[in-house]
C-alpha cells in the first residue's frame, strides 16, 4: 500500500513538474522575444499624441442649432458630400472637399488652429463621423462631426433618401435580451505595413483608410439580420438600452471602456468581419473609423437602432433616453446654391 502511495505521489509530482515547467518554459519564450507588433506600436504612438479615443471629448459631434449660432464667429464647414449635392444647396461659407481630399486640404490650403471650430458635414452625419476620428488623431483637435447631418440643417438636404425616410421598425420582433459573451482574447489584426515605427505605421494607414478605392466602412440592418452568425456583432451602447433589446448574437461593448483597454480589445476577433451598431451609427463610425486603423475588417451598420427597431425607441424615449429619429431634428436654417 505504502508502495502504490510513493508510486503515485511520485507521477503526480513529474506530471505537475513538466507542466509548469512547460508553461514557464512557453510564457518565457513569448517574454523573451520582446518583439512589438505593429498594432502595439501604433498603439503606442496613439497614446503618446494625446489617446483621444478615452478622452472626454470623443465621440466630437456638434449640432446643428450650435453651428448654426456660430457660422459668424471662427467656423469652419467642410462639406464632404458629392459636388452635385453640394451645389444644390449647401452651408453659407462651407467649401466642398472630397472625402479621399481631407488630408491635403488640411494640410495645404487652411490654417486649421485658426478655427475655434472646423465642422465636418455629410448627408446623414456618419461619413462626418468616420472622418473626424481619423483627423482627430491627425491631430486636429478642433474638429467636430454634424450631428444628423444635412438632414438635420434644412428638410430640403437631406439627400436622395433624408433621415425620415431611413428609419425602420423591420426587426422589431427580432431582438435578443439574452446577455452574450465576447470571444476569448486573442491577437490583434496584422496591418502588414512594414514599417517598424508607430508614427511611420499611422501615416500608412491613414493614407490607406483615405484612400478613394478604400471601400465602403458601413452595412445594412438587412445584412446584419439575415446572417448575424457571418459577423463579430458589437453593442456600443448603455447596459439598460442592450438590455432592452439587441440584434441576435450581438455582445455590448461599453463604450469608453473598450477601445483603450488591451485586454478588451483583444477579444474583437481579428479573423472575423466585425459589425459595430449604437442608436444611429454616428458613435459606431467613430468606433468603426479607429478599428479599420488598427486593421480590423469592420463595419458600421447604418442608422442604428434606428434603421430596425425605431418604433420601440419611441416607446421608450424617455425612460431610456433613445437617441430616436424624429421631426424635430430638422431644422430649417437657411443655405446657399
Amino acid at each position: 500500500m505504502k508502495k502504490q502511495f510513493l508510486f503515485l505521489s511520485i507521477v503526480l509530482f513529474l506530471a505537475v513538474s513538466c507542466s509548469t515547467g512547460t508553461d514557464k518554459a512557453q510564457n518565457t519564450s513569448e517574454a523573451s522575444t520582446g518583439v512589438k507588433t505593429e498594432v502595439d506600436l501604433l498603439l503606442e504612438y496613439l497614446a503618446e499624441t494625446g489617446d483621444y479615443v478615452n478622452s472626454r471629448q470623443f465621440p466630437s459631434m456638434i449640432k446643428a442649432e450650435t453651428v448654426y449660432k456660430s457660422l459668424d464667429s471662427s467656423c469652419h464647414v467642410i462639406d464632404i458630400r458629392i459636388a452635385d449635392q453640394y451645389a444644390a444647396g449647401h452651408i453659407k461659407g462651407s467649401v466642398n472637399v472630397l472625402f479621399s481630399d481631407l488630408p491635403s486640404y488640411m494640410e495645404t490650403k487652411i490654417k486649421p488652429y485658426e478655427y475655434d471650430k472646423i465642422v465636418i458635414a455629410c448627408d446623414h452625419g456618419q461619413r462626418s463621423s468616420y472622418a473626424t476620428l481619423l483627423l482627430r488623431l491627425m491631430g486636429y483637435g478642433n474638429v467636430y462631426s454634424l450631428r444628423w447631418g444635412m438632414s438635420a440643417w434644412n428638410p430640403d438636404l437631406g439627400g436622395d433618401r433624408p433621415w425620415s425616410d431611413l428609419i425602420s421598425s423591420d426587426y422589431s420582433n427580432n431582438l435578443e435580451t439574452i446577455d452574450n459573451l465576447p470571444a476569448q482574447p486573442g491577437a490583434y489584426p496584422s496591418p502588414e505595413t512594414g514599417l517598424s515605427s508607430g508614427e511611420e505605421i499611422f501615416k500608412d494607414r491613414i493614407a490607406k483608410i483615405f484612400s478613394p478605392d478604400a471601400g465602403s466602412f458601413t452595412i445594412s440592418a438587412d445584412e446584419v439580420f439575415e446572417n448575424p452568425d457571418s459577423f463579430y456583432i458589437i453593442n456600443y451602447e448603455r447596459k439598460d438600452k442592450y438590455e432592452f433589446g439587441h440584434v441576435p448574437g450581438a455582445i455590448r461593448y461599453k463604450p469608453g471602456g473598450t477601445l483603450g483597454i488591451e485586454a478588451e480589445l483583444k477579444t474583437i476577433p481579428a479573423h472575423k468581419n466585425v459589425v459595430v451598431y449604437c442608436a444611429t451609427g454616428h458613435n459606431s463610425a467613430f468606433v468603426v473609423a479607429y478599428l479599420r486603423l488598427l486593421g480590423y475588417t469592420a463595419h458600421s451598420m447604418r442608422y442604428g437602432n434606428n434603421s430596425f427597431m425605431h418604433d420601440k425607441m419611441l416607446q421608450e424615449l424617455t425612460s431610456l433616453s433613445w437617441e430616436a429619429f424624429t421631426e424635430d431634428m430638422v431644422k430649417d436654417y437657411p443655405y446657399s446654391k
